[in-house]
């Protein structure tokens, strides 16, 4: 395989990466199917990773997530993940 071939497969990969996000997009606000956008979005980032996609996929992702679930709410499940975590004997991760 040469440079060009990869330059060319990496290419082809962003291009797919678009295409995906501006589908999920189109879904998320013009049909405002939330079920939907969101499993398209946890796609291209499992897909996709590392790209420009799957970072503005987790963005819209937590302005779903926002637009569902009050503060107090989000605090209170990550709390709680927290507290199973601990429980279960986990170990922080060093950040």
């Amino acid at each position: 395989m040469t440079l060009g071939d990869t330059d060319m497969k990496n290419n082809t990969r962003l291009s797919e990466a678009r295409r995906l996000y501006a589908a999920a997009y189109a879904v998320h606000y013009t049909t405002t199917n939330l079920r939907e956008a969101l499993e398209l979005y946890k796609g291209i980032i499992a897909a996709y990773p590392g790209t420009p996609e799957a970072e503005h996929s987790r963005s819209q992702i937590r302005n779903i997530v926002r637009t569902m679930v009050s503060k107090q709410g989000l605090f209170d499940a990550d709390a709680d993940w927290v507290l199973t975590r601990v429980e279960n004997g986990d170990r922080p991760a060093m950040v």
